[in-house]
């Protein structure tokens, strides 16, 4: 009798690919690598199980928001104490701290576990075109996965 595929974590192989954000939507690329991390692209996808691929981003800071989004996006922090809530625009977040919010975007897409944090980790985003991970040979991660 043929049962459900189901992975198992000491199965699962993993590759890396790079992507170059040069150009590219925040919404659109984050879905992008978001699927990836999660391993929807696999046809071993599991729900339960970490099955997703290794991404390293570049040129985080030539990413692109439509419209008006870098006025009127907003992003919070709260220190939990009174009168400790703090927003920036996205304009200040892309200005300051480019990384984050690519990190932030794609956090939104993942699972809200320890399961989406494990899958988190593998992201690698970086400013510039260098990155320290040529020794893993990443393949280029095509425009639609």
């Amino acid at each position: 009798m043929n049962g459900t595929f189901s992975a198992k974590p000491a199965e699962v192989t993993r590759a890396w690919f790079h992507v170059d954000a040069s150009g590219r939507t925040l919404g659109r690329l984050a879905s992008d690598i978001a699927r990836v991390l999660r391993g929807k692209h696999k046809a071993v996808f599991t729900t339960h199980v970490d099955t997703g691929d290794f991404v390293i981003v570049t040129n985080v800071e030539k990413i692109g928001l439509t419209g008006n989004k870098l006025e009127d996006k907003k992003y919070y922090r709260f220190s939990g104490h009174t009168g400790g809530l703090r927003a920036r625009s996205a304009g200040q977040l892309v200005e300051s701290a480019p990384e984050r919010v690519l990190e932030l975007a794609v956090k939104g897409m993942l699972p809200k576990s320890s399961l989406g944090r494990d899958m988190l980790k593998k992201l690698k985003v970086y400013r510039g075109a260098e990155h320290p991970h040529a020794a893993q040979q990443p393949r280029s991660l095509p425009e639609k996965f």
